[in-house]
């Protein structure tokens, strides 16, 4: 190999600022050493290293984004960062770590009163709770306002009387506290219209069973959240988030995070597959000479630098408070189908070596195939920036 050879022919290093790459390198020496030695172990035992929680709220990783109340107050781009060394090692270690800070504590922060985020949002900074998010339920996925968990108003209080399930949700077999949406008939209303509410693991007639049986995502912890008549106090329900915009807010703050994510991803494949190309000899010669395997390497490596491009730029633009939810959607979309061509292309480098675990790719293959029709299926993405593009919704 020659002298010259580089992994990357580009990095973002010379457009950060010194506390951004303090951050990445902290981020990934922290992966690298808590993460990288059993995250293999955890996937194949489908089981979630809940002993870490500790450790990424210790690091700052747990509402990372968010300003006061024991947040890190990260800026954007130092966000992405971290979620990319997260899911460098895993897309479930990234999803954890993504719904504790955009979807439970972002709609907290942004959607609750001030008794509530003081109530939650240090013990969730802490990791001394875990949070979950309740939108897709068995028939409702990407159109949510078809959802059918409903909450009735009962009683002098106010309070309100939650019934229905939610499906594929992270986190919630552990969760101490979720966020669930749900339709309700507000008094002066003719339809009902969906408001978020906060309901605590031990409520009566709230159970949280686990999903099992997955092939992808084994290092998550899955689940249900079902709500038999469940009691929910007036103080419990999120002033701030009125109908669909509520949860689709918070969609969108994930959706940035996974758009970084996914970059992880696509350089651990890539990086596995390059360092094996470059070992493995064929007819003689380190299969990394053959043209065919150049030209895979080419294409994995140029998507990896576009798509840090892209959310390098996005995240600038979220910074400056400009990112709007259709460049949202693009970097969802575009990144993670980056990703999953890697990985797939990568397992093709190492030929039946690729789907051993020992060298990881499988792994994340089979995860990144979640994350492409998760928290907005790559079709829905497309429709929705192409509704941007021409002014007609073609949802239906």
């Amino acid at each position: 190999m020659s002298v010259d050879a580089k992994p990357y022919l580009f990095t973002l290093d010379h457009l950060l600022t010194d506390d951004e790459r303090l951050v990445w390198r902290s981020a990934r020496e922290f992966c690298e050493r808590n993460i990288a030695p059993t995250i293999e172990k955890h996937y194949e035992q489908a089981t979630f290293p809940r002993e870490l929680i500790p450790e990424f709220g210790k690091m700052g990783f747990l509402g990372a984004s968010l300003e006061g109340y024991g947040c890190a107050g990260m800026n954007p781009i130092s966000y992405g960062l971290t979620l990319l060394e997260l899911e460098r090692q895993d897309s479930g270690i990234r999803s954890f770590c993504s719904v504790q800070s955009s979807l439970v504590m972002w709609p907290i922060h942004a959607y609750g009163d001030e008794d509530q985020r003081q109530r939650y949002l240090p013990r969730l900074a802490t990791g001394e709770y875990v949070g979950c998010f309740g939108l897709t339920e068995p028939n409702s996925g990407s159109d949510p306002g078809s959802m059918r968990t409903h909450a009735k108003q009962q009683g002098k209080g106010g309070d309100f009387v939650l019934s229905g399930q939610k499906f594929w949700i992270t986190n919630s077999p552990i969760a101490d506290v979720c966020v669930v949406w749900a339709k309700t008939l507000e008094h002066g209303s003719e339809a009902p219209v969906i408001r978020g509410f906060l309901i605590e693991r031990g409520a009566k007639g709230l159970s949280m069973p686990e999903t099992h049986g997955k092939l992808s995502m084994r290092a998550s912890v899955t689940g249900e959240i079902v709500l038999d008549e469940v009691r929910v106090p007036k103080a419990n329900l999120l002033p701030g988030a009125h109908g669909l915009k509520g949860p689709l807010g918070c969609l969108t703050q994930a959706r940035f995070g996974i758009g970084w994510g996914v970059i992880g991803a696509a350089m651990a494949v890539y990086e596995r597959a390059r360092s094996y190309a470059l070992d493995r000899e064929q007819f003689g010669r380190p299969i990394a000479g053959f043209q065919l395997t150049q030209q895979k390497l080419v294409e994995i490596h140029n998507d990896i630098v576009k798509a840090l491009l892209l959310a390098y730029q996005f995240g600038r633009l979220k910074q400056d408070g400009r990112l709007t939810p259709e460049q949202v959607s693009m970097v969802k979309r575009d990144n993670v189908r980056m990703a999953l061509d890697s990985a797939r292309t990568a397992r093709s480098i190492l030929g039946g070596n690729g789907i051993m675990g020992e060298f990881g790719i499988m792994r994340h293959l089979a995860n990144l195939e979640t994350v492409f029709t998760y928290e907005g299926t790559h079709e829905v993405h497309t429709l929705a920036i192409g509704r941007a593009l021409t002014g007609l919704a073609a949802f239906s």
